[in-house]
């Protein structure tokens, strides 16, 4: 049995596929109807090499392997009745909605903003929170922070429930977007907010949205090295 590496190619799709060539043209229909969202019934099937017509791809119950098909071939699926099928798998207005009621989203545990609350971001953060970080300079904090050095931070009240990302210091001071000292982080990926300019004032230079403005407190300086992610 050989198996053919073709490419698939229909007005919403574009894809490579491996098929046997023993597979009939009523199966092969069949597979390419969940991938190009042409129904089997209305599809119409022309080889290709590169951009030249090869032969056109009739009869069910033929092999695919009595065409003239070879490796790396494109197999144009084209739809007979495009009116009655037009965007059914493409147009997500088509499709029906569920909408969680505010009151139950406000009960999960498990949600974006469960986790706002349960480590004070964003509008959770609080009058008192925010005033208490006006008052503390975090000028000590700041001290044994250098430029360069390796870090992670942390976020979440707590090392045990909060979320860290690692980068490197570029930048240790005071700001004019808010009182204080701050530290200036390059994220490995990107989970920042900027490239290193607030407000218009460039603070550092780092790589779009890896950038981003942490209170000293919430930076661990040391042997970080970038964590690398395993594919699967």
């Amino acid at each position: 049995m050989s198996i053919l590496t073709i490419f698939v190619q229909s007005e919403n799709t574009s894809s490579e596929r491996r098929f046997s060539k023993s597979i009939t043209i009523g199966d092969l229909k069949i597979k390419l109807e969940p991938i190009t969202g042409v129904p089997a019934s209305s599809q119409v099937l022309q080889l290709l090499n590169g951009e030249i017509p090869v032969a056109s791809v009739e009869g069910d119950d033929y092999m695919l392997g009595a065409f003239p098909v070879d490796n790396f071939m494109t197999l144009k699926v084209i739809n007979s009745n495009p009116s009655g099928f037009k965007n059914q798998y493409t147009d997500v207005s088509l499709v029906e909605k569920y909408e969680l009621p505010e009151d139950e989203y406000a009960k999960r545990t498990d949600s974006v903003l469960a986790f706002k609350q349960r480590n004070k971001l964003g509008r959770f953060a609080g009058a008192q929170t925010s005033t208490s970080d006006d008052s503390h300079t975090f000028e000590e904090e700041a001290r044994n922070i250098k430029v360069g050095d390796r870090c992670e931070v942390e976020f979440g009240e707590s090392s045990e429930d909060g979320l860290k990302r690692r980068g490197i210091v570029r930048y240790v001071g005071e700001t004019k977007f808010k009182p204080g000292y701050w530290v200036g982080i390059e994220y490995d990926e990107p989970f920042g907010k900027h490239d290193g300019t607030v407000q218009g004032e460039h603070y550092f230079k780092a790589a779009p949205k890896h950038g981003a403005f942490v209170r000293p407190n919430k930076v661990k300086v040391g042997d970080y090295p970038e964590e690398l992610i395993e594919e699967i």
